[in-house]
């Protein structure tokens, strides 16, 4: 009789254990423990097991026998069991609760959505300080059941669950410090704002690709609310007021924001985004992931004074009166013309004299392509010599040698010649002059 095409191949995580980690397949190391397989066990001979188990994409859906996972598992601090295909928390629970010293616990990329946690089980999770649940789609339902059986619980990884909303819990997680929920669908501030009283310590929040529209609250409820804030990550969300940037002052252990792509920014020039940004946040010392010195701040500082100080006075931010009042109102900075400067040479091929434009940046290489076009010389070569006019009674030509030499660093003013030779000469002779 055949299977039915529905039914699960079932792979446990014994038999996965034992392929990956036996002597032919996993070489011995240092930290590796070497473990005899146990009376009855299917696993043959001995396994070399490191403390930390990668088993990820492996097909894994049930646990296998509970006595071979705690006699194998005894040593081990971190699993990893992502991309797999377990479904029934009653299996994973198997797994957790024969793994005692278990501390990083990575689940994401199973097709957990829908499956819930019951209460009487989650205590196994009891030992875990850092789990994953990406792409999983769990219910917060769920999530609050396992920080509610989590007590050292300091990082949590909800990424791609397609969230829009955050459900309450009546038992705050307080162990937790990192909480990263990225590629969500946030976007209101009150939703966002329920992570604080989830979780009273955290400390960085990772909020990156959810369009989150604003930082709404008072300073007070801010301040009540994360009181121990100091990273938080929004690039790519949805700020587009100034007004919301000001309110991450009103964190007030906040000192390391990132808000790359974000709408208010997008009109700004690089040098605008990065130092009116900076300006607004005083106690920030590390943005968008590089560390803040106290030179570029002063420079950003002066920046966004100079640049908001012709705006009308109803439109001047409150930051500017702030910055007025440490540095006074400042003069504009001077106009420096940058642009490519240019000089007119006589450029002597024989007879021929030709008036051309150089470009001071470009090297004696660029000068050397330059002149072959205008001269229609062969391709085998010239030799160039520089000709000061005020000067070449005393110094004679100069032959231009270094192809990546810039032209600038030979000071050559209007009216100076260029003399060109074709390389069969050996020397520029008298009568060339």
């Amino acid at each position: 009789m055949e299977s039915s095409s529905d039914e699960e191949e079932v792979r446990t995580f014994i038999e996965v254990i034992s392929e990956k980690y036996n002597p032919e397949n996993f070489p011995y190391s240092p930290g590796v423990m070497v473990l005899p397989s146990p009376p009855g066990s299917p696993v043959k001979d001995r396994l070399f097991l490191p403390n930390i188990l990668v088993l990820n994409h492996r097909g894994i859906n049930k646990a296998g026998d509970r006595s071979d996972i705690a006699a194998f598992c005894g040593h081990v601090v971190e699993l990893d069991l992502s991309h797999n295909q377990f479904n029934d928390w009653g299996e994973i629970c198997t797994i957790v609760s024969n793994i005692p010293h278990l501390d990083f616990l990575n689940l994401s990329t199973n097709p957990l959505s829908g499956v819930e946690l019951e209460p009487s089980m989650a205590e196994v999770f009891s030992r875990v300080r850092r789990l994953v649940l990406i792409n999983t789609h769990i219910s917060w339902d769920t999530v609050h059941t396992l920080t509610r059986h989590t007590p050292e619980l300091e990082e949590l990884f909800l990424c791609l669950n397609g969230y829009d909303t955050v459900s309450e819990s009546q038992a705050p997680c307080p162990s937790l410090r990192l909480l990263q929920i990225t590629d969500n669908q946030l976007q209101k501030w009150a939703e966002v704002r329920k992570f604080g009283l989830l979780y009273p310590s955290l400390s960085a929040l990772v909020l990156a690709n959810n369009s989150v529209d604003c930082v709404g609250d008072t300073q007070d409820t801010l301040e009540r609310l994360f009181p121990n804030l100091r990273s938080i990550n929004l690039n790519n969300s949805g700020l587009s007021k100034w007004n919301d940037i000001e309110r991450l002052n009103f964190f007030p252990k906040l000192e390391e924001v990132k808000a790359k792509g974000i709408p208010l920014l997008q009109s700004y020039s690089t040098q605008e985004r990065h130092s009116l940004l900076l300006a607004q946040l005083p106690s920030v010392t590390v943005l968008n992931g590089s560390a803040v010195s106290d030179g570029e701040r002063e420079d950003a500082e002066r920046f966004f004074i100079r640049y908001y100080q012709d705006f009308p006075e109803q439109e001047l931010p409150e930051r500017y009166h702030i910055l007025v009042s440490k540095y006074g109102h400042l003069a504009p900075l001077a106009d420096v013309d940058l642009r490519p400067r240019c000089t007119r040479v006589d450029v002597r091929f024989g007879e021929r004299v030709e008036a051309v434009s150089l470009r001071l940046e470009h090297t004696v290489g660029d000068l050397k392509k330059q002149i072959k076009a205008l001269l229609q010389l062969p391709t085998n070569g010239v030799r160039l010599f520089y000709i000061d006019r005020e000067m070449c009674s005393v110094l004679g030509p100069e032959e231009l040698r270094c192809s990546s030499r810039a032209l600038h660093s030979y000071s050559i003013r209007d009216g100076d010649e260029i003399l060109v030779v074709p390389k069969a000469k050996s020397r520029c002779s008298s009568s060339d002059l």
